[in-house]
C-alpha cells in the first residue's frame, strides 16, 4: 500500500528524512568527505585538528538526533586532514536514551548518503580482557550485538541496501591493517579484541562481565554495533577503535563512574588523535 495522504500531502518517510538531512549538509559543506569519524565519549577533541573546518550543530540539521550525553559535543565538523576531506561527528545518539535504533543510526545513513565510503567508529569501552588496562586502545576485530534488537528490523528499503546484508567482515581487514601499520610507525601499542554492545544505561554486573568474557568479548560498551551494521548495509568500509577507559565490573574492587571514563579519555586523547591522523593520512 502507498502512503496515506492527508489534504493531498504525502508524509515524509525515513528515506526522505535522510535525503533531506544529507541535502541540507551538502549545501553547507560542498564537496563530500572522503572519510567520516564518529568520536565517542571524551574523544571529541580530535575534531579541532581539522583544517579549513565548517562546524554544524546537530540541532540545526533536519531530523538529526541530539547528542545529550556528557562528553558528546553534538557537532558535525567537516574539514581537511592529510590532504583528505574528513567529517568528524563529535557525539552520537544512544539506544539507552530512549531512541529507536533507526534514530540511533540516522547519522550513519546521512553519512552514507553524502557519498562517504570509509567510516571510523570510536568509543569509550570497559575492559573485560584481563590483560587490558585503562588507556589501552583496542582495534575492533568484530562485535557481539547483545542490545536485543537490530537497526535493520522492519521493512527494508532497497535504496539503502539489501534485505540480508553479509556481516562476515563488519570491520575491514584492510583498514585494520592500515591501523596496525600506523600504530607500529608511531610506536603505539594497539590491542585487538571483540566488542560486546549492550543496551545500558546501567553498567554491567560482575556476573554479566564473567558471561561476556566466557563468550569471547574483550571489551563492552553501549554503542557502535548498530552504526557498523547500518554502514555495512550501505556498503561502507568500517574501522572500529575502542578506548578502554575503565575496567569492567568485578575486575577491580571499586565502583564504576562516568567521571573515570571522561578522565581516562582525556589522558589518552593526544595519542588517540595522533593514531586517527596517521590512519587518515595512510588511507588510499
Amino acid at each position: 500500500m502507498g502512503e496515506i495522504c492527508v489534504h493531498g500531502v504525502v508524509p515524509m518517510t525515513y528515506f526522505d528524512n535522510v535525503q533531506e538531512a544529507a541535502g541540507w549538509v551538502r549545501g553547507r559543506i560542498g564537496v563530500a568527505p572522503d572519510v567520516a569519524i564518529v568520536l565517542g565519549s571524551g574523544l571529541g577533541d580530535f575534531a579541532a585538528t581539522l583544517g579549513e573546518a565548517t562546524s554544524i550543530a546537530y540541532r540545526d540539521i533536519p531530523h538529526w538526533p541530539a547528542a545529550a550525553v556528557v562528553g558528546h559535543a553534538g557537532t558535525l565538523v567537516v574539514g581537511t586532514l592529510g590532504g583528505k576531506r574528513v567529517a568528524a561527528l563529535s557525539g552520537r545518539a544512544h539506544f539507552y536514551e530512549g531512541h529507536d535504533l533507526r534514530t540511533v543510526t540516522f547519522a550513519t545513513r546521512v553519512i552514507g548518503t553524502l557519498g562517504v565510503k570509509t567510516l571510523v567508529l570510536t568509543n569509550a569501552a570497559g575492559g573485560i580482557n584481563l590483560t587490558f588496562k585503562p588507556g589501552t586502545l583496542m582495534l575492533m576485530d568484530d562485535h557481539i550485538n547483545l542490545m536485543g534488537s537490530n537497526p535493520l528490523v522492519g521493512a527494508n528499503d532497497e535504496r539503502f541496501g539489501p534485505r540480508f546484508p553479509d556481516m562476515s567482515e563488519v570491520y575491514s581487514k584492510r583498514l585494520r591493517q592500515v591501523a596496525g601499520d600506523t600504530a607500529r610507525a608511531q610506536g603505539l601499542a594497539l590491542a585487538h579484541g571483540i566488542y560486546a554492545a549492550l543496551h545500558g544505561p546501567s553498567y554491567e554486573t560482575p556476573a554479566e562481565i564473567r558471561y561476556l568474557r566466557t563468550i569471547g568479548a574483550d571489551a563492552v560498551g553501549m554503542s557502535t554495533a548498530p552504526e557498523a551494521i547500518v554502514a555495512r548495509h550501505m556498503g561502507l568500509e568500517v574501522l572500529g577503535i575502542s578506548c578502554i577507559t575503565n575496567m569492567a565490573a568485578g575486575v577491580l574492587p571499586q565502583p564504576l563512574v562516568h567521571d573515570e571514563v571522561m578522565e581516562v579519555a582525556r589522558r589518552v586523547r593526544a595519542e588517540f588523535s595522533a593514531l586517527l591522523e596517521g590512519i587518515v593520512e595512510r588511507l588510499s
